[in-house]
């Protein structure tokens, strides 16, 4: 493929193979090397997630008995189990480090991708400090759903077991698959199956109920979109990310670093 030049960031160019990557949305100066943005049922849908919310209630007590005894194969119980670290901080890291490591060219983003899913995740711990909601593992069942919930304010006084609302791992997997399916826009039908999988595991595992993980969707798309759309976030993580971009101090404007590089090796 010819290595023609297309606009960068300064006067640095892009290879002509990353220009459909680097394309900018129509619509916002924002997220320039970012793919375009979502359809609008991305928009709508953490809307449509809260509405449903209330209506979860009415299941909540009954899928919370009902998934653990898992009435399904044992295969699919493995399948969704094996899917967890995709809505958690040591698995965001590991997947982090891989970028890194093998895709270089997108390493200006990661701290992005943090922001998206730890973020998201960390926006659904503070939630759970103001609203205790007793884990599905650790109710009885005796009460109805609203029996679920103890308190105003606990601020973690009743540990863990009473920090089942928000899902903090549903919101770090949908925060991320939606950063994700910005930076490789083929794989996004992906990203968000993996999030929906981390939502069934946590109702599988009595973590969580149905409602809990609608608002964790909820949490983990409005915190992602707000890092990648909003005027006054996204503007200041592309000043940074202008300056990862920054080829080498002995790499001259206007030149292709995969030239350059092979010019380096040569002389060598």
């Amino acid at each position: 493929m010819p290595n023609t030049e297309v606009p960068g960031v300064d006067g640095y160019p892009l290879m002509a193979r990353d220009a459909a990557f680097s394309e900018p949305s129509p619509s916002s100066s924002h997220s320039a090397y970012l793919a375009p943005r979502t359809q609008a049922a991305w928009r709508w849908l953490p809307l449509a997630l809260l509405a449903l919310a209330p209506a979860g209630l009415l299941v909540d007590c009954s899928l919370a008995q009902w998934f653990p005894q898992r009435h399904y194969p044992r295969l699919l119980a493995d399948l969704i189990e094996v899917c967890e670290p995709f809505g958690n901080g040591l698995g965001v890291l590991i997947l982090v480090g891989l970028i890194y490591q093998l895709d270089t060219e997108r390493r200006w983003a990661l701290p992005r991708v943090l922001a998206c899913s730890l973020g998201a995740g960390m926006v659904a711990n503070v939630i759970k400090m103001l609203i205790a909601r007793t884990r599905p593992g650790s109710f009885d069942f005796e009460g109805g759903v609203l029996a679920t919930f103890s308190q105003w304010l606990p601020l973690g006084s009743g540990g863990a077991a009473a920090q089942s609302f928000p899902s903090a791992h549903t919101a770090t997997a949908f925060g991320l698959a939606v950063v994700l399916g910005r930076l490789y826009p083929s794989g996004r039908s992906t990203f968000g199956v993996l999030a929906a999988v981390v939502a069934l595991q946590r109702m599988q595992s009595s973590s969580h109920y149905l409602t809990d993980i609608l608002v964790g969707a909820a949490v983990g798309i409005v915190v992602a979109r707000a890092c990648l759309d909003s005027n006054w976030l996204a503007s200041r993580f592309e000043r940074w990310e202008s300056r990862l971009k920054q080829p080498p101090a002995d790499l001259p404007r206007n030149s292709d670093p995969a030239t350059h590089m092979t010019s380096k090796s040569r002389a060598a």
